[in-house]
């Protein structure tokens, strides 16, 4: 047993949040959204600009 050696496990592979959902998708189909409709703000700005606009009115006029 002196020359006996345990096989050297691999290491483990750290995948991205889109690796994950593609891996899941190919194995279970379609993968459910992470929220659902009615939880989302329908009002909620969509890009960034409206974001930045949004953000900004928010900010008390004694901060401005």
């Amino acid at each position: 047993m002196p020359d006996e050696q345990t096989p050297a496990s691999p290491e483990p592979t750290i995948e991205t949040d889109e690796q994950r959902r593609r891996r899941l998708a190919a194995v279970f189909g379609d993968v459910l959204p992470d929220t659902t409709e009615d939880e989302r703000d329908p009002e909620a700005p969509s890009d960034e600009a409206a974001q930045d606009r949004w953000l900004r009115g928010q900010v008390p006029p004694h901060h401005g």
